[in-house]
């Protein structure tokens, strides 16, 4: 992908040579920035442009010396370029120079030395040392270096690259000159290095990793989702970040990614490195690439095999379990300690009590019923009716639904709870809908724990889903049409005709009530 050319711009129409003058030299050199006009016609001005910029950076570097009494630049050249690119910069100066001696009519009369041409064509061959390519082209690296296009070591593999590619453009200008010598202007290099050499573009500005995973919540909390925030997958960011250390997403490459997703191999499940830590990373920089942040995805193709599941048993509550877990449920006491007092909240207990019983009868997610607040349920028609809602915390699907309370619920005496219970989340503390979510969470957990320690979750099974499955399968049993059961759990249509017509309240508390009580007794 083709960049912005660097110091090249254009104003009114007119392109100009630009070069930004660093704060420290300002005072020296009396102004911000230095520019020199190029013309009106971009490809005069690409021609023109090396030369142009090499004459402004000899005046930084004049700049510089000033500043430091003469001492040599050090560190990393301030206004790095490519070998090719020196060698077109040195082409078109020689060519420039070339015009002006050409005024003096004595200079044409000089003819070129031909041990000079061997002594470079020797050495474009690579068989020069280097004292005879500090012979030959040392001025020029010298002034390249004050200049601050070069770092290289002399005598480092980069120096002689550099030397090299100087002598392939001595040699090119040595060319134009004899034949400007017998009165031909028009020739043009042959020489590759110079011919396909790129002007320099501008450094890509960095792009944050950290700050495109901000840009990225924000966006997806402003369509109702992530109302978390992304909270289980900013540990992907993270340890990104820490692996590579640094936070430029410009850097990431494929290499990369791959070298990190084998280190999380070391400590993770490949289910976790797949569906959590190379999931975030390869939807966010996706997202990158659509907003024109990056340029490429290097996540896209980066993937973790993960073994198949193999379930060994049903995925749902059989009978017996279920009715297991709702008689626990339903006696549930809070144990006092041994000092005599109850530590537990009376929201959890609530939830021991109350959220099983509705997770079987409405097959909903765990954390979107210890959510619920009072004012998510209301009465039509005399029947108990519960808006499982966004507001209250996280809806998967997005969007609200209503689903029909069974009457076994209501006559375990929910209605009283309900009734007796103050504004607000009925199952967690939370205080604002910032922190809802995270409180259901909580509670969801503190619920599993619960069953796992009365060993009421048998193996092999999962207790926050369990529920779910179970609540499809009796649906099934009953005859519960597809729609309608998705409706109630708030499953997505699995074809673009179940998009069409509304799944009624009065399909739902019709299905609500074919399924069978429970013998709690």
């Amino acid at each position: 992908m083709a960049g912005k050319v660097r110091n090249l711009v254009n104003r009114s129409g007119r392109y100009h040579a630009r070069l930004v003058v660093p704060k420290d030299l300002r005072d020296i050199v009396g102004k911000t920035e230095l520019r020199t006009p190029l013309g009106g016609d971009y490809r005069e001005a690409l021609k023109l442009l090396p030369g142009a910029v090499a004459q402004l950076q000899h005046k930084i570097a004049l700049a510089e010396r000033k500043a430091g009494q003469g001492r040599p630049q050090s560190g990393q050249a301030r206004y790095p370029l490519a070998p090719d690119q020196i060698a077109l910069s040195h082409y078109m100066q020689r060519l420039a120079f070339d015009d002006e001696l050409r005024n003096d009519p004595r200079y044409s009369a000089i003819s070129i030395d031909a041990s000079l041409v061997i002594r470079l064509r020797e050495a474009i061959a690579g068989r020069a040392t280097d004292g005879e390519l500090e012979a030959l082209v040392g001025f020029e690296i010298a002034r390249f270096r004050a200049a601050g296009n070069i770092d290289a070591e002399k005598g480092s593999i980069k120096w002689r690259e550099i030397a090299r590619a100087l002598c392939h453009a001595e040699l090119e200008a040595l060319a134009r000159a004899a034949e400007r010598d017998e009165g031909d202007f028009t020739g043009t290099p042959t020489d590759p290095i110079i011919v396909n050499a790129q002007p320099p573009e501008e450094p890509q500005k960095r792009v944050s990793l950290t700050r495109l995973w901000a840009d990225y919540t924000a966006m997806r909390k402003q369509a109702g989702f992530m109302r978390d925030g992304g909270r289980r997958q900013a540990v992907a960011i993270t340890s990104l970040r820490k692996f590579l250390k640094h936070d430029d997403a410009r850097k990431i490459t494929r290499k990369d990614l791959l070298a990190w997703r084998d280190n999380l191999m070391k400590t993770l499940s490949a289910k976790t490195v797949s569906d959590v830590y190379l999931s975030t990373i390869r939807t966010l920089l996706g997202w990158a690439v659509e907003q024109d942040h990056l340029p490429e995805n290097p996540a896209a193709t980066v993937k973790q095999p993960k073994p198949r599941k193999v379930h060994n048993r049903e995925r749902g509550y059989t009978h017996a379990e279920a009715v297991k877990v709702l008689r626990a449920s339903r006696v549930y006491e809070p144990h006092e300690d041994e000092h005599g007092y109850i530590r537990e909240k009376p929201q959890l207990v609530a939830a021991k009590r109350w959220v099983p019983i509705i997770c079987a009868f409405t097959g909903a997610r765990v954390t979107e019923i210890t959510q619920l607040r009072k004012e998510d349920f209301r009465q039509e028609d005399g029947r108990w009716i519960v808006r499982i809602t966004p507001d209250a915390g996280a809806v998967k699907a997005g969007g609200y639904r209503d689903v029909p309370l069974h009457s076994q619920i209501l006559d375990e005496g929910f209605g009283d709870f309900l009734r007796d219970a103050n504004a607000g989340p009925l199952f967690h503390n939370g205080v604002g809908p910032e922190s809802y979510i995270r409180k259901s969470k909580q509670i969801s957990n503190q619920i599993g724990d619960w069953l796992r320690l009365k060993n009421l979750r048998p193996d092999g099974l999962q207790p926050n889903h369990a529920w779910r499955h179970r609540f499809k399968t009796l649906c099934l049993e009953l005859a519960i049409s597809d729609r309608v059961m998705d409706a109630i759990q708030g499953h997505a249509g699995r074809t673009a005709g179940d998009s069409y017509g509304d799944v009624t309240l009065k399909a739902k508390i019709d299905a609500i009530a074919k399924l069978p009580r429970y013998d709690l007794s």
